[in-house]
């Protein structure tokens, strides 16, 4: 990893799970390979390095008492900032021992951590600000930042693993026109050219669109967004962290307009047809992680219709996209 890298990936926030996930027990994740257990003290969410100094047991196998998290091997405590407080029989003062601290942050039903100190408030999703409905997912797929996100964003696998869901109740395909664009920490597709998805989904939930976005944002974030004739019709953010060599998770937001009684009916059926969408995603993902571990080794071949994938794998490298130098036009079939 560059120094440059590094760096960047300090100064971010990453989501890493719903705040409903922290009560009254400590929370364990995996942040960067890294256990991290999160744990709530008055009210705020606290996040250390899941390991007590002392034995090198799992913190967050204890439980939280007087606002500290307590090991369950020999009651050693620990507050928010990392201080160990307490050693149970010890008279005297306390030796200054510590755990590692991360910087913890809740916003909008979701927790937020972060290995450096990043300046300003973390990026939510696409719609932001906004009076909209949103629904909130979690999700833990075998696979790479890259190989998910590349397949959130990507539309031409919808025909054959969504089929029926997003597309393929109609075997009609549509000229679509694709314009590529990026900038430092982003790139998007944009498509325009389809008046509707032939699957249920679009059926039940969408009117006449306008145009599709798919967007990923450094340094894990995929969007798309759809668009109707009135504006944005039903959007999704994910925010993707690898937790593990072959583990990415993810965080969420289902987000759409509120249109008084409507917006709250299309909420009540996004959310279970999504989570069937994310299921077959997750299929396919661990099938594709599971058949490269086999020799011969390969690299994926990055085909015709694989408009974003060098752009994403630069801005996760930290370096500028393809396209935000040279933005691209592209005539397909969808």
């Amino acid at each position: 990893m560059s120094k440059d890298k590094a760096q960047q990936q300090k100064g971010h926030w990453q989501a890493v799970a719903l705040s409903g996930d922290v009560g009254r027990k400590p929370q364990r994740v995996l942040f960067e390979g890294t256990p991290v257990v999160l744990f709530r003290a008055g009210g705020k969410v606290n996040a250390l390095f899941d390991r007590c100094p002392h034995r090198l047991v799992e913190l967050s196998t204890g439980k939280v008492v007087g606002g500290d998290i307590e090991c369950p091997y020999h009651g050693w405590r620990f507050d928010g900032e990392g201080r160990c407080t307490a050693i149970p029989g010890h008279v005297g003062k306390l030796p200054h021992y510590r755990v590692r601290r991360y910087h913890a942050i809740e916003r909008d039903g979701v927790v937020f951590v972060s290995a450096g100190t990043p300046e300003g408030e973390p990026y939510l999703h696409c719609m932001q600000g906004q009076d909209v409905i949103v629904r909130r997912v979690r999700s833990s797929t075998q696979s790479t930042v890259i190989d998910a996100a590349e397949n959130i964003l990507d539309a031409t696998h919808t025909h054959f693993t969504h089929k029926g869901l997003l597309r393929g109740l109609s075997a009609r395909r549509h000229a679509v026109r694709v314009e590529v664009t990026g900038g430092e920490g982003w790139v998007e597709a944009c498509y325009t050219g389809e008046e509707r998805q032939q699957g249920l989904i679009s059926r039940l939930l969408e009117g006449e669109r306008t145009k599709t976005v798919g967007r990923f944002r450094y340094p894990g974030i995929a969007e798309l967004e759809y668009w109707g004739a009135r504006g944005l019709v039903l959007a999704t953010t994910f925010h993707l962290r690898q937790a593990d060599e072959r583990t990415v998770e993810g965080v969420g937001w289902l987000i759409g307009p509120r249109q008084s009684g409507l917006g709250h009916l299309k909420a009540l059926a996004f959310k279970p047809l999504f989570t069937i969408a994310l299921e077959q995603d997750r299929r396919v993902l661990k099938s594709a992680s599971d058949n490269a571990r086999h020799a011969p080794q390969a690299l994926p071949t990055i085909g015709p219709l694989d408009f974003l994938r060098r752009d994403i794998a630069a801005i996760i490298d930290g370096k500028m996209p393809p396209a935000a130098a040279e933005p691209r036009k592209h005539q397909i079939e969808l």
